[in-house]
């Protein structure tokens, strides 16, 4: 029977939208909203827009395509999906362990995305109490650094954050997860909107667009380059089998080429939007800086947001936006591997999601104590390049520096050079230029650029 004809056992999306929606709410998260805005900061603004761009167009669209098109040809989860397809094409059942190494990837991401995800949390309350209203700068540090100096506080939100993940993920795809990502990314659109329309009559709007859409390309060096090309493989979600697995609901009428070009295009306007919901507000702000790095989401914009009209309302929503992203991450990483215990063991979803999540959570205390309790301890002290990280940085730079480029490395190697051409052909049904122009940049382009980003990673370049 032809793949796209089938349909695996956790059932399928009810339309493409509805595909187009989760997907878009896998890769939009705390990358897009946190992590676009300061690297965007740091490297001068324009000209790191434009390099990431090109590189989401010609690196991350073609293994996007690649993923969504495994999956819904396996209908299955990825280990399942990468056996499957590899004795379809008379490739080795060895691949099975790039979809072995997705599952973990995505396991080990959500112990440490919780942690965070449980900030958001946090900091939605704190803003809707009206904390951030008159803070100054030094209040701003200490009110994160409290809530990173308290076990039990951090302990709770990380708790609620993943029960969160628990109930959604549990109920399955059309109860679960279609459900969630139908409120939650609408929600977040709107929201988005309503942030940047602040943005536009409080602060210095034509600033912000002017540094993020002017180049200026002295400001941006080689280092910059490599961490536009990094965040352009990472905000897809690709490399953990997140778009594999949502790839294989996808209903067989669906165009593959098209819903992945308009993730890739939703994934960016959000990032950008983002920053013109961010920059206008720090720019008015007294003694704050563009650059000002990871600390600009809980440090930064609450004191930004304190010196405002109106601004412990729009911090409120500012965070709750945050805290939404992350749930419709979240979700998509805990996904996979319910879907292989699911089909591996036969067990109900709620089984197979709870022993995944208590693991997720009982690992996620790691990350907990490397802000206040385990803060100097080093698991790897007598290594010489990992002697001063933490639990929470080895397991940041394990997966973001390692686990998440050879997977990604893996999945455009699979599809461009072992899975059968006509598997592929059969499940894109594009035109045949269009056709060797994917499988030629899935092939060669691809497979180069992530090279480049795992090599970044372990600081070989």
């Amino acid at each position: 029977m032809r793949g796209n004809q089938t349909q695996g056992i956790h059932g399928e999306w009810s339309n493409a939208l509805v595909f187009v929606l989760a997907a878009v709410g896998s890769a939009v998260g705390l990358g897009n909203i946190w992590k676009f805005p300061y690297m965007a900061g740091e490297n001068g603004g324009g000209a790191f827009v434009l390099v990431y761009l090109l590189c989401i167009a010609v690196i991350g669209l073609p293994i996007l395509v690649a993923e969504i098109t495994l999956g819904r040809r396996a209908r299955c989860s990825p280990i399942h999906a990468f056996r499957n397809l590899a004795a379809q094409s008379g490739a080795s059942p060895g691949w099975r362990y790039i979809g072995w190494l997705g599952v973990f990837t995505g396991f080990v991401i959500l112990s440490f995305y919780s942690v965070v995800g449980g900030w958001a949390i946090a900091y939605t309350l704190r803003a809707g109490q009206g904390l951030f209203s008159g803070i100054a700068a030094d209040e701003a540090g200490a009110l994160f650094g409290g809530l990173l100096g308290s076990p039990p506080e951090m302990i709770a939100w990380h708790t609620l954050f993943m029960a969160a993940i628990l109930v959604i993920v549990a109920r399955g795809v059309h109860s679960g997860l279609e459900r969630a990502v139908t409120f939650l990314m609408p929600a977040l659109f709107v929201l988005l909107a309503m942030l940047v329309g602040y943005a536009m009559a409080i602060g210095d709007f034509d600033r912000a667009v002017t540094f993020l859409f002017r180049p200026d390309w002295s400001a941006l060096n080689a280092e910059g380059v490599l961490q536009a090309l990094g965040h352009a493989f990472f905000t897809l979600s690709l490399g953990i089998g997140c778009m594999l697995t949502y790839g294989a609901y996808l209903p067989a009428r669906a165009s593959i080429l098209g819903t992945a070009v308009v993730i890739g295009i939703t994934d960016t306007v959000v990032a950008l939007f983002a920053g013109l919901a961010i920059f206008p507000v720090v720019f008015v702000a007294p003694g704050v800086e563009a650059g000002a790095g990871p600390g600009l989401l809980f440090q930064t914009l609450p004191y930004a947001f304190g010196q405002m009209p109106a601004g412990h309302l729009f911090g409120f929503l500012f965070f709750l936006l945050v805290t939404f992203a992350a749930v419709t991450s979240g979700i998509s990483l805990v996904e996979p591997a319910t879907a292989y215990l699911v089909e591996r063991r036969g067990w109900g979803r709620w089984r197979a999601c709870g022993l995944l999540c208590l693991g997720i959570w009982l690992l996620g205390l790691g990350t907990v104590f490397s802000f206040n309790r385990w803060a100097d301890f080093t698991p790897l002290a007598f290594v010489g390049a990992l002697a001063d990280r933490n639990v929470f940085e080895l397991l940041d730079g394990l997966t973001s520096g390692l686990l998440l480029p050879i997977g990604g490395f893996g999945i455009a190697i699979f599809a461009g050079w072992f899975a059968a051409r006509e598997v592929l052909a059969e499940e894109l049904r594009t035109g045949s230029w269009r056709f060797v122009v994917w499988r030629w940049a899935v092939r060669v382009v691809s497979p180069v650029a992530v090279a480049l980003i795992l090599l970044h990673g372990l600081g070989v370049i």
